[in-house]
């Protein structure tokens, strides 16, 4: 080895990464300034972001323009280079894709609409996750390919087309369902981020969506997870499609000798001054009679799910009590009276 050619080399590796580091001194600065001038914060989003692998980036340029001129660099250099070049380049489209995100989320916290700001989060988040593993895929697609062996069995693939096709479309047939069924929940949106929805008797808010599960946050901090394929498959509720607003009814059984009609002034008096009330339904129906007892639905609305509960929750607890304080007879009761006691019961005192 010719330790002249050797410090040749050194010498073009460590001015290439000087004068890569020097642009990015000069260059990253003056961008700054100027993204600093515009209006939108996106423009200094995206720069923070991509601050890391752009000067990685511009060190792996100058080195590779340097290895041109000097074959000893050249021979260390480019075997390293296949596997950085589309590394560099796989970091920078995913700090891009990730800025981007951040940007779009942001502009969110000014919109009004609640329901579109759901809407537009549920996009943005399956969306860019599918980006992500797109760029991370072909990125390490693109590395592999880089070893000999690999391009060899590739080759070796390709020349088998038909058998290959078939084998790799059985094996990914479960990962090719979920990122289509989570393109399919961001493009139809079924659900979205915040929605609440209910299924297999789970009622929660939704929390997560990934391309191949749904996390649902139930009222008693459950995480329930449910294949996002579910949601296309089969049947579910969602109760805040369009907006929070919701009625909901509370179910009384009384005696049929109940006098409805100053239940249902109550009722609508208690309803009126509430606060939680929307003023869109408060509705008193007798909706079935049996022998022993008659169904009073009280049915009331407003403005969120959260507050048609608390709402529904304060109309049982006051009628309740308005009865047993004004129609205590409406109340149901089951006991067994035995008038003077049974003749074989024994006596105070007497033997057990």
């Amino acid at each position: 080895m010719d330790w002249t050619d050797v410090s040749y080399a050194a010498f073009a590796l460590v001015a290439a990464v000087f004068a890569a580091w020097l642009v990015y001194r000069i260059v990253y600065p003056l961008v700054t300034r100027l993204a600093r001038a515009s209006d939108s914060p996106a423009d200094d989003l995206v720069l923070a972001r991509i601050r890391s692998p752009i000067k990685w980036a511009l060190i792996a340029i100058a080195v590779t323009l340097a290895a041109q001129a000097d074959p000893l660099l050249a021979t260390v250099w480019e075997p390293l280079a296949k596997f950085l070049r589309p590394a560099l380049l796989g970091w920078i489209i995913y700090a891009i894709v990730k800025a981007w995100t951040a940007t779009m989320e942001m502009r969110l916290d000014a919109a009004a609409d609640p329901v579109a700001v759901r809407s537009r989060r549920t996009r943005i988040a399956i969306l860019s996750r599918t980006a992500m593993f797109a760029i991370i895929f072909i990125t390490v697609g693109l590395m592999l390919f880089a070893i000999p062996a690999v391009q060899n069995i590739g080759a070796t693939l390709l020349a088998s087309a038909g058998l290959a096709a078939l084998a790799v479309g059985a094996a990914a047939q479960p990962a090719l369902k979920s990122l289509i069924a989570g393109l399919q929940v961001a493009i139809t949106e079924p659900l979205r981020l915040g929605d609440m929805v209910k299924v297999d008797g789970h009622t929660g808010r939704v929390e997560e969506i990934h391309m191949a599960f749904v996390i649902i946050r139930t009222w008693d901090e459950r995480a329930v997870i449910v294949p996002t394929g579910r949601f296309l498959d089969d049947t579910f509720e969602n109760w805040s499609r369009r907006n929070e607003e919701l009625a909901g009814p509370v179910f009384l059984h009384l005696d049929p000798i109940t006098d409805v009609a100053p239940i249902r002034a109550e009722f609508e008096q208690f309803v009126a001054s509430h606060e939680l009330w929307d003023k869109r339904t408060a509705n008193l129906l007798v909706t079935e009679a049996y022998p022993e007892s008659v169904e009073l639905r009280l049915t009331v609305s407003a403005a969120t799910i959260g507050d048609v509960w608390n709402l529904r929750c304060a109309v049982r607890e006051h009628m309740l009590a308005w009865l047993r304080e004004n129609q205590p007879e409406a109340l149901i009761r089951h006991r067994l009276e035995l008038p003077g006691g049974h003749e074989k019961a024994p006596e105070a005192g007497g033997p057990h």
